[in-house]
Formats: C-alpha cells, structure tokens, sequence
C-alpha cells in the first residue's frame, strides 16, 4: 500500500508518523516491523523548474493537470 508519511525527530533519529487510516487498514500494531519503499515527495516548483528546456506551454500543461486531478 503507498502512502505518505511525515518525518518527524525523536531523539538524535527520525521518525515517520503513518496515518490513522493506513495502521487500521494494515491492522498495524506499536512495535511491529514493516517494510517501507522511501521517495522524497517531488515540490512542483522543481518539477516545473526541470522543464526550462521544453517547447511547451507551462500554463497549458498545469491547467490540464488540475483538470485531471479534480476527477
């Protein structure tokens, strides 16, 4: 299951809280062990900045994600 979770500190290390939602679904407990896939979750601003290169329309293209993404 894919999910985001925030990084917080605890200690001198770094903890992820998982969302009430998912440790029901998972039916996940306190001090079980899971496997976790990390990705630093992408900012737009350097997804878009990556583009400076291409031959369309930015405005275009964002306007088309925000329709899809409102589906």
């Amino acid at each position: 299951m894919k999910t985001e979770a925030r990084v917080k500190s605890w200690g001198s290390s770094l903890g992820l809280i998982v969302p009430k939602e998912v440790v029901k679904k998972e039916h996940l407990s306190d001090g079980e062990q899971v496997i976790i896939d990390i990705q630093k979750k992408k900012n737009i601003k350097d997804i878009f900045g990556s583009l400076k290169g291409w031959k369309i329309d930015s405005q275009k293209m964002k306007d088309t994600m925000r329709r899809e993404w409102g589906e």
